[in-house]
């Protein structure tokens, strides 16, 4: 059997594919067993299970949890980031879905913080900077929670960089904002 459970959606993070699309490639590459894990998100879970039933495909349900961790006695009480893959839990969880709805709420914050970053290099390299306006179009792309893969597509449409790649090596990088 075929399995993949680690697969981001367009439709709920920052995958390429909509859930939808995702479900047909799934059938057409023969996978067996499969879990959408987007980040922080698990709005588009029944939406996926509903679909991989149809299409005759066991799914399980998935997100991908970031989390800061440190401790006094390890990497010399630096944190550090860490993802984990959360499996088979009830999609229907009201709690969870409200911590989750923090978090969204969080990484628009956080946005809003990296931007600002960004315009202090901008205004070195005599760049226009970014406003609120830059701001609701990143927002206004997002299908799912706000990341930085977002804001790189956007550095890209305004002709800033050319690639993903180049906009975090140029700018998200150096501008994070911790999580």
């Amino acid at each position: 059997m075929i399995i993949d459970l680690h697969i981001h959606s367009k439709s709920c993070s920052d995958g390429n594919l909509t859930v939808g699309e995702i479900v047909r490639e799934a059938k057409i590459r023969n996978i067996g067993l499969m879990s959408i894990t987007d980040h922080d998100s698990v709005d588009c879970q029944e939406k996926a299970m509903v679909l991989a039933r149809k299409n005759g495909i066991r799914y399980v349900s998935g997100v991908e949890l970031n989390v800061t961790f440190s401790h006094p006695r390890y990497n010399k009480g630096k944190s550090i980031s860490l993802d984990f893959l959360g499996y088979q839990f009830d999609v229907k969880n009201e709690e969870l879905k409200k911590k989750l709805q923090l978090i969204a709420e969080y990484r628009e914050e956080r946005a809003a913080k990296i931007l600002n970053n960004i315009n202090v290099e901008f205004r070195k390299e005599g760049i226009e900077k970014l406003t609120k306006k830059d701001m609701k179009s990143i927002q206004a792309s997002v299908d799912g929670v706000l990341g930085r893969p977002h804001i790189a597509n956007y550095l890209i449409r305004k002709g800033i960089v050319r690639t993903k790649q180049e906009a975090f090596d140029k700018y998200l990088v150096k501008c994070d904002v911790p999580k």
